[in-house]
């Protein structure tokens, strides 16, 4: 094992529900993928009730947020996405009326969205239910266990990010 001197690693914390799991779906880290996947098909569901949003739309809508026009590019690399992906997204969004785009006056080959009025709104629908969604999910949690939650959260995307870097030097 590669551990450093002196610590031990926490046992791993058997159940009954444990057991009857395959070994690999009783890992933290697929409980937190069962997780967020629960949380997004439920945003899913939420966004294209409400503002009438597929999940790349949503998506999309909530990141140019309240900010100043940005390029297709950097809205790409924001959301993770390619940029084929966002224009044909993008596309229905302005068909829409939710998003406007224009040539960047500073440089004609780029071309910068924003939110329009309509898109403002739906926007404003996303944050609102999101706040719920987030209220809902932790209303279960004391201040300090949540306090103690998101420094757990932080500590392990640290040591994700890491070993993704690590992976990706074996490359």
């Amino acid at each position: 094992m590669n551990q450093k001197p002196g610590r031990q690693a926490a046992p791993s914390p058997a159940t009954a529900q444990d057991a009857e799991l395959a070994p690999i779906t009783a890992m933290m880290s697929s409980r937190l993928m069962v997780l967020a996947n629960l949380l997004k098909r439920g945003a899913i569901v939420r966004y294209k009730r409400l503002a009438g949003l597929s999940s790349v739309e949503f998506g999309l809508v909530a990141s140019l947020g309240r900010r100043p026009p940005m390029s297709v590019i950097r809205l790409a690399e924001a959301v993770g996405m390619d940029k084929g992906q966002i224009s044909r997204a993008l596309a229905e969004l302005v068909t829409r009326k939710l998003v406007a785009k224009e040539v960047n006056p500073r440089d004609n080959r780029e071309t910068l969205v924003c939110l329009t009025k309509a898109g403002l709104a739906a926007h404003d629908t996303i944050v609102a239910g999101a706040q719920e969604r987030n209220r809902r999910l932790l209303e279960q949690l004391s201040k300090d266990d949540l306090k103690l939650l998101l420094d757990q959260i932080d500590r392990l995307t640290d040591t994700a990010a890491r070993m993704l870097a690590d992976e990706k030097d074996l490359n």
